[in-house]
């Protein structure tokens, strides 16, 4: 093989690499724009909401919105909670849906899923949080 064509070859491809990557860098701002507006007017308002259902029930739980996250942790277990978390590690970023219970002393249970699977972040919701929320929350509930 000719030593220019060779060159040619590898210098288009590392161009294209570059082209790629800050294609998916754009991709991933934008993503993470949609989720914490998702997180801000979307599920921190409805995890309050369900926080004063709860109250009202005497289950108490706390909402705690750090940076990239919103949960509902029970006050009485800090094992106990359910919280939205952004998962970019598939091919299409998805919010999901991270249930924690804990069952005696050493025995904790999680359960993730995504809280929509057909739709897009910036698609998602207070409909299918909700739908989330009054199909999860109940598994978290002391009985």
């Amino acid at each position: 093989m000719d030593v220019s064509d060779l060159r040619k070859r590898i210098l288009r491809a590392l161009d294209d690499a570059r082209v790629d990557a800050a294609s998916k860098r754009t991709e991933r701002d934008e993503v993470q724009r949609a989720y914490d507006q998702f997180l801000e007017t979307v599920a921190v308002p409805l995890l309050k909401q369900a926080q004063g259902i709860l109250k009202a029930e005497s289950q108490m739980f706390t909402v705690h919105a750090p940076a990239g996250s919103a949960k509902l942790a029970s006050d009485g277990s800090a094992q106990t909670f359910l919280e939205f978390v952004l998962d970019g590690s598939g091919d299409r970023p998805v919010v999901i849906g991270r249930i924690s219970r804990a069952r005696g002393r050493q025995r904790v249970i999680v359960d993730e899923r995504p809280v929509s699977v057909d739709k897009a972040v910036a698609q998602l919701t207070d409909e299918d949080v909700a739908a989330f929320l009054v199909a999860e929350l109940p598994k978290l509930v002391r009985r």
